[in-house]
C-alpha cells in the first residue's frame, strides 16, 4: 500500500507541479527544517543554505529524512502534540527523494522562496534586563562534550515576576542544550570557587539538589515559552540563576558567552508556574540496571486537584531507549497521552510545551514508563563489556526524571494558547494569518485539528480525490479530533475557514 501511496503521490506531483525541483519543491522544505540549524555559527556540522550546498549532501538528506533521523524531534506525533513541531510529512519526504532519483535538479532561481529572516537577539521582543555569563568560556577543541554549570547573580532584593526566560547562546557551532536552575544556599557559588575555570563542571544536573532544579531550558529549534497573562514564575531575592550549558564536540577550540533575557510580567501573578518532578523514588523498587539485562521502570505522579499542564520533559542518560509519559483516571477509562519517544536519543534532549493548556484532572495518576538497553547490542552503552548502572550525576551513569510545569487549573483553560506571542513591550512584527494544523498527517485512526480559538463553531469538510464529500463537521473546541479509521488509505482534502489542505490517510 505505501508503494502506491508514493507512486500516487509522485503521480500527483508531476501532473499538478510538473518536475520536482531544488528552488520550487525542495528548498522551502530546507529552509523550514533544516537551515535554522545548517547555517553558518549554528549547530549543524554542514550549512544548507544554497542549491550547491543541499546538493552536494542529497543522497545523504534523503536517508536521514528517510528513516526520520532528521530534522531532529524524537517525540512521536502520533501519540502526542508540542509547539514547534519539527516533523517532515510523508509528502515533504518524497518530494526530497523524488528529487535526488531526478539527479537534483536545480530549476529556476525565481522560485526560490529565499531563506527565512532568522532572529539575532531575540526572538520574542525586547527583554526588560539581560544575564550574561562573565565572561567567554573556552571548549577544547578535543572532540569531546563538556557539561558546564555558570552562576550569575540575579541582584534583587525582593522576589521578581517574569513572563519569559529566553536563553540565547553565544556560540551555536557548539551550544547543544542548556538547563536553566536556581540557587538560594551559595552552594552553586561554592562549587565555582573550587573550579579554576569559568562555572564549574557537572553532568546531568548542577552536582547538588538546587532550589529549582529545572527552572527552563534551551534546545536548538525549541520556541521560548511566554506564559499567558497572569501566569509567571518568580526570582526570588538574592537568588543565583544557574545555566548548564553542554558543549558539542568541535575539532577546534571555541568560545562561547550565553546570555539570558528576562521579561517581567505586565501585572500581578494570579498562578505561579510550578515544577513537578517523577523521580526514581517514585518507582517502588532499586534502581540500577544489572549488565546485559535491558530494564523497564514505571514511575507514577498522583495529581491531588485539577491541574493545567504546560510542558513536559523527559530524562535520562546513554543506556535510555525508551519513554512513554500518559495519565489516567481513577477508574482506568480514559486516557491522556501527554509524551512518547520511541527512540530516545540522549543528544537530542528537548524541552516539549503543549500546544494548549492541557487539564489532568485531580485523582488522576501520572505514569512515567523508561526502557533503559544495558547490553552489548546497545551501540550507546558506555561499559564494553556492560557493567552494572546506578543512579547518578555522570554521564555514564543513569537518571529517571519526568519534569512537567503545571498551574492550578481554571475553566477555559484548553483554549489558551502557548505558541510564543511576541512581547508587547516592543512593536509587533507582521503575523501570519491564524493557522489550522493537521496533526498526525499522514494519519492512521484520527487528526487532531489544531485552530486558532476564533475558529470554534466554524464549519469544514472532508474530500476524496474525486470532490466527495466523506466527512463534515465544526470546530467544537481549539483543539478537536476527527476519526479516519474506517476511510479507505489514501490522499484527501481538509476544507476549512482558511482554504484546502491535503491529507494523507495510512493505515
Amino acid at each position: 500500500m505505501r508503494n502506491s501511496l508514493l507512486i500516487l503521490t509522485l503521480a500527483l506531483t508531476s501532473t499538478l507541479f510538473g518536475q520536482v525541483t531544488y528552488h520550487a519543491d525542495v528548498a522551502p522544505i530546507i529552509h523550514n527544517a533544516c537551515t535554522e540549524c545548517h547555517r553558518g555559527g549554528e549547530i549543524g556540522p554542514m550549512p544548507f543554505t544554497s542549491y550547491e550546498e543541499v546538493a552536494a549532501y542529497g543522497p545523504f538528506i534523503e536517508y536521514v529524512t528517510s528513516i526520520g533521523y532528521m530534522p531532529p524531534w524524537t517525540p512521536d506525533a502520533d501519540f502526542s502534540h508540542f509547539v514547534g513541531e519539527r516533523v517532515l510529512s510523508a509528502e515533504e519526504i518524497e518530494t526530497i527523494s523524488a528529487w535526488v532519483d531526478a539527479e537534483m535538479p536545480e530549476g529556476d532561481p525565481a522560485d526560490n522562496p529565499g531563506i527565512p529572516d532568522f532572529p539575532e537577539g531575540s526572538q520574542i521582543g525586547t527583554p526588560d534586563l539581560v544575564y550574561s555569563m562573565a565572561s567567554e568560556y573556552t571548549h577544547g577543541g578535543d572532540m569531546t562534550d563538556q557539561y558546564q554549570v555558570f552562576v550569575i547573580p540575579t541582584g534583587f532584593d525582593e522576589d521578581v515576576a517574569v513572563r519569559a526566560l529566553e536563553v540565547r547562546p553565544g556560540n551555536g557551532s557548539i551550544a547543544h542544550h542548556a538547563i536553566l536552575g536556581l540557587d538560594i544556599s551559595g552552594t552553586a557559588e561554592n562549587l565555582d570557587a573550587q573550579d579554576p575555570d569559568l562555572g564549574y563542571e557537572s553532568f546531568g544536573d548542577f552536582g547538588f539538589d538546587a532550589y529549582e532544579n529545572f527552572f527552563g531550558g534551551w534546545v536548538p529549534g525549541t520556541q521560548t515559552v511566554v506564559y499567558p497573562e497572569g501566569i509567571g514564575r518568580v526570582l526570588p531575592a538574592g537568588s543565583d540563576l544557574l545555566v548548564q550549558m553542554h558543549y558539542g564536540p568541535s575539532p577546534t577550540e571555541e568560545s562561547d558567552q550565553t546570555e539570558v533575557n528576562v521579561f517581567f510580567t505586565e501585572g500581578p501573578i494570579e498562578r505561579e508556574v510550578t515544577t513537578g518532578i517523577m523521580g526514581p523514588w517514585t518507582l517502588g523498587e532499586p534502581f540500577f540496571i544489572p549488565p546485559n539485562e535491558v530494564k523497564t521502570f514505571h514511575g507514577t505522579y498522583q495529581i491531588p486537584t485539577d491541574l493545567s499542564f504546560i510542558s513536559i520533559v523527559p530524562h535520562c542518560h546513554l543506556i535510555g531507549v525508551e519513554w512513554e509519559v500518559y495519565a489516567t483516571s481513577p477508574n482506568g477509562q480514559d486516557t491522556i497521552p501527554l509524551i512518547s519517544i520511541p527512540a530516545w536519543d540522549f543528544n537530542w534532549q528537548g524541552f516539549f510545551t503543549f500546544p494548549y493548556l492541557t487539564k489532568i484532572p485531580a485523582g488522576y495518576v501520572v505514569h512515567g514508563i523508561a526502557t533503559y538497553d544495558n547490553t552489548a547490542s546497545n551501540p550507546f552503552n558506555p561499559n564494553d563489556p556492560p557493567a552494572l548502572v546506578q543512579y547518578g550525576d555522570n554521564t555514564g551513569d543513569e537518571m529517571f526524571f519526568v519534569f512537567f510545569d503545571y498551574v492550578p487549573y481554571e475553566e477555559g483553560d484548553e483554549d489558551i494558547s502557548l505558541e510564543t506571542p511576541l512581547l508587547s513591550s516592543v512593536t509587533p512584527l507582521e503575523q501570519a494569518v491564524p493557522s489550522i494544523k493537521l496533526q498526525p498527517n499522514p494519519a492512521s485512526d484520527r487528526v487532531q485539528l489544531l485552530a486558532h480559538p476564533s475558529y470554534v463553531g466554524a464549519a469544514w469538510q472532508l474530500l476524496d480525490l474525486g470532490g466527495r464529500t466523506v466527512q463534515t463537521g465544526t470546530f467544537r473546541s481549539a483543539n478537536d479530533r476527527i476519526l479516519v479509521g474506517e476511510l479507505p488509505e489514501g490522499v484527501y482534502m481538509f476544507q476549512g475557514p482558511e482554504g484546502t489542505q491535503r491529507l494523507v490517510i495510512q493505515h
